[in-house]
């Protein structure tokens, strides 16, 4: 393979961010910390269209035809609460991964600020992410443990707009769920389209948990896209927690809100279940 951007010293190193990223920096006390007992839980390298990409996996240390489940970075990376979340998909039966998406633009997890991380983020290309995506599947069929035709994606603010771009970009996708993902916006070269735009356009049916509170997702662009979705005739749902601000599943903050996340985590489940992600 055309090792690309990424030389041999890149791909030994370790390039996934060791606990919390910076910019969430002090970690608030409710944080979970769901440990690795009875799972396979590290690092592994996705390859792509020009070398490798970093990625954190876990699932159960034995058993095989494993449903499989997407994680979708915040614009944090897949920092230690990523990891987390996929050790918790792990214990309840799925191989979840968590490629990181940023890898070729930069390190997010060192910066210090959101204002540092997102210029870094304005680069990533929406086909980029889709392509990798793609490639993080085969590795899971790859590794003889997972079954990719139950397939499931999840991702949280960032990757909750991504969600919806690769619920209408992939054919093999069952089911997705959205946590507070960006609904329209304005156009860029490398990020062309919106959710709302690709509402017509879903092969796949996604449940979007939304806060009602959040003050950089105004409830009217939750009800355009719910109009979109019913325009469409699709079996996409979107839920909304009155009271839970941005990031409310973000345990390690202080936008979480435990009734909320705990809510939302039980849907996804049902979610997943209903579509065959299980």
């Amino acid at each position: 393979m055309n090792m690309g951007l990424f030389g041999r010293r890149e791909l030994l190193a370790g390039t996934l961010a060791a606990g919390f990223a910076m910019a969430v920096r002090p970690i608030a006390a409710a944080t979970i910390t769901t440990d690795a007992t009875g799972l396979i839980a590290d690092e592994v390298r996705i390859p792509v269209s020009d070398g490798f990409i970093p990625a954190y996996h876990a699932m159960p240390a034995s058993g095989t035809n494993l449903p499989v489940v997407l994680v979708v970075q915040e614009i944090f990376g897949v920092h230690e609460h990523i990891q987390d979340v996929c050790r918790r998909f792990a214990k309840l039966g799925y191989l979840a991964i968590a490629p990181e998406l940023f890898y070729r633009q930069g390190d997010v997890s060192q910066l210090a600020s959101v204002d540092e991380i997102r210029p870094i983020v304005a680069q990533v290309p929406d086909t980029q992410v889709l392509s990798d995506l793609d490639a993080t599947v085969l590795w899971a069929a790859s590794t003889g443990k997972a079954d990719t035709d139950k397939l499931g994606i999840t991702g949280f603010c960032w990757g909750g707009r991504t969600v919806w771009l690769y619920a209408a970009h992939s054919s093999k996708l069952k089911a997705g769920v959205a946590w507070y993902g960006r609904l329209v916006g304005n156009p860029t070269p490398l990020q062309p389209t919106t959710p709302v735009q690709m509402a017509p356009h879903l092969k796949a049916p996604v449940l979007g948990l939304y806060g009602g509170m959040d003050e950089g997702i105004p409830i009217e662009t939750v009800e355009t896209m719910r109009a979109a979705i019913a325009q469409a005739n699709g079996s996409s749902e979107i839920i909304v927690y009155p009271d839970a601000p941005h990031g409310f599943h973000s345990d390690y903050r202080p936008s979480y809100r435990e009734d909320a996340a705990t809510d939302g985590w039980a849907k996804l489940q049902a979610w997943f279940r209903q579509q065959g992600v299980v």
